[in-house]
């Protein structure tokens, strides 16, 4: 890959347009599984000095509390209580503004590299309710003066926090310094979850499964806090675990390995293939990775909570520190870079630094168990109904096991969208072409679909193409990832389908008016961990649903990434 430009797939352009889908999305996949995204070294630096800058925000925002003095002597304030709680709160700001997770030229976003912040104070642009029927006063999908004016409070509230001082000597904790006033914990958990009804957007894009949650451990008392957090780093790391034993896990491992910037070696990335250029599933060399990072992840965890302290807390918190570095290094796509360096911080802070802090010491340990309750069922919801429960709160990172959509959308509906949607981004295309030029843009959009193919629910969706779209009229189409359509239309997008499946649909309808035939979507749900096929809907914009069915994870497993004739068994139609 170059420094500044990018490494793309070399084909001839007119032999290349001429072929199926199938057999343009082939090369793309041999380019992808020894190059990746091709992306250009200024980007991957672009993306270090981001996370440098996050650190030093953090470091500066710890500095700002009494009794925490001196930025060159952090040995001497980093392990305070109040600086993880701080932490804490500064990633939950750093995501809420849209600076973390979905940020930038790695997540398809260039003009502007981010929408959150720049959405969501702004009125009529669209929300998404998470219960809209069932809530009282959440019904609606267009922002309010009410909405921006509670985002902007939640905002001002945790630099308020921010900036606070301790409330002074915590024995059991053995610091002067203090914990963060409880008051300031309700007030931005009380505005986040009246956000989170309104939108569920804003909820996952604050990434509230994980500081939300270690939020709420901030309104226990003395040692619990700790206890309590160490219990949510347990939940998150075995709970993302337990959504990795599939047979999807190992495509991410190939897919990840392939666009790693340290992995540069071409000859290396092949070894993660079955028989690179022929067999693009994965090899020997990623399953190995995919049931060892499992183990670490399941395993490892257990002896850091326990372990209290001594040679076994060192090895275990190296191994966590070089899981995650693994992660960061590989810069994934949908890039949750700072998520990683926090994860490091807070092991760090809890099981190390505060090694012999552990369940024996809860003063009350029933708001602990309660919450190990609801944080573990709530995983177990996830894996067992995906339809029902986003794969944030239901810890299935990266697990390769997500619901997803494309969205199949003719030139008039997209210039209907452009008109009749506010919003700061154009549609994905326009962005695309604008980057990269109007004849080169179809490199970058089939190097999207070969992503997307690389992992087991391409073959699905691909093959999905043909059953949602009037035989011999494909080309009248744009196929787009919902992710892509999510981020122009609310603002902010994760690898979640929750935020673009029938409600968002529904939303664009109402104001862009489509025609029948204008836009079909092809929405696959996740796989549910004891049954081991994934339910599809495909969906009229105009019309509604017109045919379900379940596709059979054995069939995608086995297929190569161009492949869109996987075995489909239809429920009925519509």
């Amino acid at each position: 890959m170059g420094f500044v430009e990018p490494d793309l797939p070399v084909v001839d352009m007119a032999q290349w347009s001429r072929g199926s889908r199938s057999e343009r999305i082939r090369p793309m996949a041999r380019h992808w599984a020894e190059v990746g995204f091709g992306t250009p070294v200024v980007l991957h630096l672009f993306y270090v000095g981001k996370i440098c800058l996050y650190i030093l925000g953090g470091w500066l925002f710890a500095l700002t509390t009494s009794g925490i003095d001196g930025f060159t002597r952090v040995g001497s304030w980093w392990s305070e209580p109040i600086v993880f709680e701080k932490v804490v709160l500064y990633t939950l700001l750093f995501e809420v503004i849209g600076l973390g997770c979905g940020f930038g030229p790695l997540n398809n976003r260039f003009f502007p590299p981010m929408g959150s912040v720049l959405y969501w104070l702004r009125p009529k642009t669209i929300r998404l309710p998470p219960w809209p029927g069932r809530i009282p006063l959440t019904e609606g999908d267009t922002r309010t003066p009410v909405d921006v004016a509670l985002y902007a409070a939640l905002l001002a509230l945790l630099v308020w926090a921010l900036l606070a001082d301790g409330t002074g000597p915590v024995p059991e904790l053995d610091t002067t310094v203090g914990l963060l006033p409880v008051w300031h914990i309700v007030a931005i958990l009380g505005v986040l979850a009246v956000l989170g009804l309104r939108d569920k957007v804003i909820f996952l894009a604050a990434r509230g499964e994980v500081y939300a949650t270690l939020a709420v451990t901030f309104l226990f008392a003395g040692a619990d806090v700790l206890v309590g957090s160490k219990v949510v780093f347990l939940v998150i790391w075995m709970g993302a675990a337990t959504s990795k034993l599939n047979h999807h896990f190992p495509f991410v491992v190939s897919t990840m390995m392939s666009n790693s910037p340290v992995m540069r070696p071409r000859w290396i990335k092949r070894k993660f293939f079955e028989n690179f250029p022929d067999d693009l599933r994965p090899g020997r060399w990623s399953r190995i990775v995919a049931h060892t990072s499992t183990a670490v992840e399941m395993l490892v965890p257990l002896v850091l909570f326990c372990s209290g302290g001594g040679w076994p807390t060192t090895v275990a918190a190296v191994v966590m520190l070089l899981f995650h570095l693994g992660i960061l290094t590989a810069i994934p796509m949908g890039v949750p870079l700072e998520w990683n360096v926090f994860m490091i911080f807070g092991m760090g802070s809890l099981f190390v630094a505060h090694a012999d802090i552990g369940l024996g010491d809860l003063g009350d340990p029933v708001p602990v168990a309660v919450l190990f309750a609801v944080l573990a069922g709530t995983v177990a919801a996830g894996n067992l109904f995906p339809r029902k429960v986003s794969f944030l709160p239901g810890m299935r990172y990266y697990a390769g096991n997500w619901d997803t959509t494309l969205w199949c959308v003719k030139p008039s509906a997209a210039a209907k969208i452009g008109t009749g949607v506010v919003a700061i981004a154009s549609m994905p295309q326009a962005q695309l072409e604008r980057y990269y030029g109007k004849d080169r843009a179809q490199i970058p959009l089939y190097l999207g679909y070969a992503f997307r193919a690389m992992n087991t629910h391409g073959r699905a969706l691909f093959t999905l193409v043909h059953r949602a779209l009037p035989e011999g009229r494909e080309d009248e189409y744009t196929i787009t990832d919902g992710e892509r359509i999510c981020s122009t239309a609310v603002g902010w997008n994760f690898g979640d389908g929750h935020m673009h499946n029938e409600q968002l649909i529904a939303a664009l309808q109402r104001r862009c008016r489509f025609e029948p035939g204008e836009v079909r979507v092809i929405l696959l749900d996740a796989q549910p961990i004891h049954r081991q096929e994934q339910a599809y809907r495909l969906v009229d914009a105009a019309t509604g649903e017109f045919e379900r069915g379940v596709v059979r994870v054995a069939d995608m497993v086995t297929r190569q990434p161009w492949a869109d004739d996987l075995p489909v068994h239809v429920d009925g139609a519509k």
